[in-house]
Order: structure tokens, then C-alpha cells, then sequence
């Protein structure tokens, strides 16, 4: 039996022990809380095979490509010795991989459907397009700035706590002048932009940049880029709600 043949059937064995705790919560809690037997038995094992296929195939994708060529793009920046292209693919990752976020999408059309009921903008189609498509492109240029940002912090060694506390004392200050209806949006927007994609390609972003500068640890320094792309959208959405 070949390596990858093992190594995908480790990921399918992997996805089961995740996957177990949540079926046996929702079996016990429908069996022996509410006392209903489950309708539809085989549609929900269809459905359980279909998730576990679809988290290995997932898992076993990121081990084999996303991982990897992350750690070697960012190997590649730092031996060329280039801080503008790096700053620049920082940029363009963060800012590519969010804009055609499924969850961002949704996110922002509902806002714009909810902004455009409360009359804090036009009724019609096009004004929610153009809101929702303004939403979508702040928290793309704001994940794209946080990945800069989070790529500076391990160029230079600035300590990422003390840039995290200063970004959340920015989150309270703008809160006080952004309007009520903004204010939900902005902070959920920062989750929904740490996506299935952005995730590991930036953190291996992360760990390759401080494994190819010499005095950095990559434990230490390469971890922290996730905090960032889901700190600096709070601000530029909030901010927007302001403009807007």
C-alpha cells in the first residue's frame, strides 16, 4: 500500500474522530432529551458520508498543496530579499482569497437587505448592490492590510500583544461614533473573513516567513496573522458605517 493511499486513509479516520462527538451529542439530545426518533435515517447517513468525504478530501488537500505551497512561496520572498513583493503578494493574498468569500457575500447582501428596510439607504436593487459590494470590498482591503501588517510585525519583531491591544482599543474608540445598525456587522464581519482558504494559506505564510529569517521562531513569530485579519475588518467596517 503506497504512502498516499495511508496518508488519505489517516485523514478519513481523522474526520471520523472529529465528526463523532457531534453525532453522538445530536443522537443523544434527539433520542433521549426530546424523545423523537430520527426521520429520514438514510438521508442523514448519506449526508454524514458526504461530510467525511468532503472534510478528507479537504484535509488531505491542505497537507498536500495549500500547506506547502505556502511555506515555499514564503521561503522563495524571503531569499530574494524583496520586502515590496512580499508586502505586495501579503497584500494581494489577503485581499483575493476574501473578496470571493461565500460567507462574506452572504453576510453583506443580508446587511444591505436589513440597511435598506431600516431606510439607512435607497430601497431599491441597486442601492443594496452597491452597499453590499462597498462591504465586500472594505473587508477585503482590510484583510489585505491585517496580512501586510502581520507580515511587517515578523520582518521587523514587534511584539504581536502589543499590537493586538492597541487594534482593540482602536475597535472601542470607533464603536463610539459608528451608527447602532453598523456596529453587529462590523464585529461579525471579522470572523467571516478567516475562511477555509485564507486560513491555512496564511498561516503557512507565516510559519515559511519565520522559518527563513535567521534570530525568529516559528512557534513564536509565525503564528498571529489569523488575529490580525479578523481585528483590522472590525475597524474598516465600522469606519465605513460611519462614511456611509
Amino acid at each position: 500500500m503506497n504512502k498516499s493511499l495511508l496518508a488519505f486513509i489517516g485523514a478519513m479516520l481523522g474526520s471520523l474522530r472529529d465528526l463523532a462527538p457531534i453525532i453522538l451529542v445530536i443522537a443523544f439530545f434527539q433520542l433521549f432529551v426530546l424523545h423523537q426518533p430520527i426521520e429520514h435515517v438514510g438521508n442523514l447517513i448519506t449526508g454524514v458520508v458526504f461530510v467525511l468525504l468532503g472534510l478528507t478530501f479537504f484535509i488531505y488537500g491542505l497537507n498536500m498543496g495549500l500547506f506547502p505551497i505556502g511555506e515555499s512561496m514564503a521561503h522563495a520572498f524571503a531569499k530574494k530579499g524583496s520586502v515590496f513583493w512580499l508586502m505586495a503578494f501579503a497584500f494581494a493574498l489577503g485581499f483575493g482569497t476574501t473578496i470571493a468569500e461565500p460567507a462574506l457575500i452572504a453576510v453583506s447582501n443580508e446587511a444591505a437587505e436589513i440597511a435598506s428596510n431600516a431606510g439607512s439607504i435607497g430601497a431599491g436593487k441597486e442601492a443594496m448592490a452597491h452597499y453590499a459590494t462597498g462591504l465586500r470590498v472594505t473587508v477585503a482591503l482590510s484583510v489585505g492590510i491585517a496580512i501586510m501588517l502581520g507580515v511587517l510585525r515578523i520582518l521587523l519583531n514587534w511584539p504581536i500583544h502589543l499590537m493586538i491591544m492597541i487594534g482593540y482599543i482602536l475597535v472601542i474608540i470607533v464603536t463610539a461614533f459608528a451608527p447602532a445598525e453598523i456596529i453587529g456587522i462590523a464585529y461579525d464581519s471579522g470572523g467571516v473573513t478567516t475562511s477555509t482558504i485564507t486560513v491555512p494559506l496564511v498561516t503557512a505564510l507565516g510559519i515559511g516567513l519565520a522559518s527563513s529569517i535567521s534570530g525568529r521562531n516559528p512557534m513564536l513569530d509565525g503564528f498571529g496573522l489569523i488575529a490580525f485579519a479578523s481585528l483590522l475588518p472590525i475597524i474598516f467596517v465600522l469606519i465605513y458605517g460611519i462614511i456611509v
